[in-house]
């Protein structure tokens, strides 16, 4: 069995949230969606359950960062082209989102990225490996 990687992600508008991915062209997995969080999938090993604040801070003792003010994470997914990548920062800004930095080129990576609603932050890399050798 492949390793799985599920992301907790707090959220303070769960609708507007899964309004936005959808339109990144993510899907929702409804057997693990209800009103308090719904479970973003990115592949059949990577998942990202966006959570409503007040239930996510049901799982910590911590306070909640405001991704608005702090950087908690940046959260980066490959893509299988540099088009991908731009292609997804610019579904993100449709929707809603912001971008916080210019895309960076070092000829054999380009990452590209975008704060969502709530300020996570969210880059996609595309690596020609066999640029970089």
């Amino acid at each position: 069995m492949n390793k799985q990687i599920f992301v907790n992600l707090p959220v303070k508008n769960l609708d507007n949230t899964m309004n936005f991915f959808t339109k990144l062209g993510y899907d929702f997995n409804p057997q693990f969606t209800d009103e308090k969080a719904a479970c973003m999938v990115v592949s059949d090993t990577i998942y990202f359950m966006l959570i409503v604040e007040e239930f996510f801070q049901t799982f910590t003792n911590k306070p909640i960062a405001d991704a608005n003010n702090v950087t908690e994470a940046i959260l980066c997914l490959s893509a299988g082209s540099r088009e991908e990548v731009d292609d997804k920062v610019s579904k993100a800004v449709a929707a809603g989102g912001s971008i916080p930095r210019a895309a960076q080129d070092h000829g054999w990576m380009y990452t590209y990225g975008f704060a969502d609603l709530d300020g996570h932050l969210w880059e996609y890399v595309y690596m020609d490996t066999a640029a970089a050798q």
